[in-house]
């Protein structure tokens, strides 16, 4: 009895796997482990080249950063600087404004001095001067033209008239000598001489700024030297000793 029981509990259990079921599923697992495993190792790459990348964003965005905090720094010093520049700036547009004030009166003056002498001064390059002055004269009320060009004008005109007297040259003009208006070359040296020589040669005079008038020369004593004057003045023959008759204060020496 015991044994019949036995062989029919035998009937109703289920068959042991072979060896050959057991090793599918063990392929079915190493190859379901491997795919998972390529999965994971993709995903991990991906992390990796998102972490690499977000790295050096990171990298990136902090030397932008301590770039600007550089800059900034730089920026700073440089309002600071102009800031102060722009406070001496406003004390010196004050002082200015008083130089102005008192440079007015000055160049007035300076114009005023320079238009007596040249009326009062040899005779020479007349029309040039006059016109320079004028020039001045009527940039002083111009509107458009600062204190600071009107000084500048006045003293270049200065400076030109000082170049005068050291300088030797010659012009043709029309001089009255005797009454009578002669054709003529004038020699200029510095401020000490002043003589013409009509174009033939045959009158010489010098010009007298006691009389305000040209004083005929003697011709056997100033006609040689005149003329070899002009040549020197026009280059024509090297500089050299000349005898002239000097002007002086009183007349012509």
């Amino acid at each position: 009895m015991t044994l019949s029981i036995t062989l029919g509990m035998a009937l109703f259990l289920p068959a042991p796997p072979s060896v050959a079921d057991t090793l599918t599923d063990i392929q079915d697992t190493g190859s379901a482990k491997v795919v998972e495993g390529k999965a994971s190792q993709v995903r991990v790459d991906r992390l990796s080249e998102t972490t690499q990348g977000q790295l050096r964003e990171y990298r990136l965005l902090q030397k932008q950063i301590e770039g600007l905090e550089t800059y900034n720094k730089q920026l700073s010093e440089q309002i600071q600087n102009q800031q102060e520049l722009i406070t001496k700036y406003d004390a010196s547009i004050s002082e200015v404004a008083s130089i102005e004030r008192q440079m007015t009166p000055l160049v007035v003056k300076m114009v005023k001095s320079l238009s007596d002498f040249i009326e009062l001064d040899l005779p020479f390059h007349m029309t040039e001067r006059r016109e320079r002055l004028s020039t001045i004269e009527e940039n002083l009320v111009a509107a458009d033209i600062n204190v600071a060009e009107k000084f500048r004008q006045i003293i270049e005109a200065y400076q030109i008239e000082n170049e005068y007297g050291r300088k030797v040259d010659s012009y043709q003009d029309i001089a009255i000598i005797g009454g009578v208006g002669y054709e003529v070359d004038v020699l200029r040296v510095g401020r000490i001489a002043l003589v013409s020589q009509s174009k033939d040669t045959a009158i010489t005079a010098a010009w007298d700024n006691k009389t305000k008038s040209w004083q005929q020369l003697d011709n056997n004593i100033y006609r040689n030297a005149v003329r070899e004057g002009l040549k020197m003045a026009n280059k024509q023959a090297p500089i050299g000793m000349l005898v002239l008759p000097i002007s002086a204060k009183g007349g012509v020496l």
